[in-house]
């Protein structure tokens, strides 16, 4: 039996937020990375945590100094969200947040 189930994502929060099994980011950290990836997305920096992106996230966020994301940006590199190419920090090549949705194939046998 085959099922498939398409699931539409309209934010870069709500892709995040589906592939985080795999990540197990915090709901801070998902809101933290999803401004991050946005934030360079406008600033169009290929570092999505260049001191530009934080300090632009940061105000959007709500915070005052920006580099208290410094402690969100280790964690999601330890969960491996984000990592390291060359100088600047990306996403991890499972995310593609220009994905507009998403479809999962289940697919079942009876032995």
């Amino acid at each position: 039996m085959n099922q498939k189930i398409t699931i539409n994502v309209s934010s870069t929060y709500k892709y995040l937020q589906f592939w985080n099994g795999v990540f197990n980011l915090t709901s801070t950290e998902l809101k933290v990375l999803a401004t991050l990836v946005d934030t360079a997305t406008i600033l169009e920096d290929p570092s999505i945590c260049s001191a530009k992106v934080k300090k632009e996230a940061a105000k959007a966020l709500g915070n005052s100094d920006f580099n208290t994301l410094n402690n969100y940006v280790k964690k999601m590199k330890d969960k491996k969200a984000i990592r390291k190419d060359g100088k600047f920090y990306v996403l991890n090549r499972l995310l593609d947040v220009s994905t507009k949705k998403v479809e999962v194939n289940f697919n079942w046998t009876n032995e």
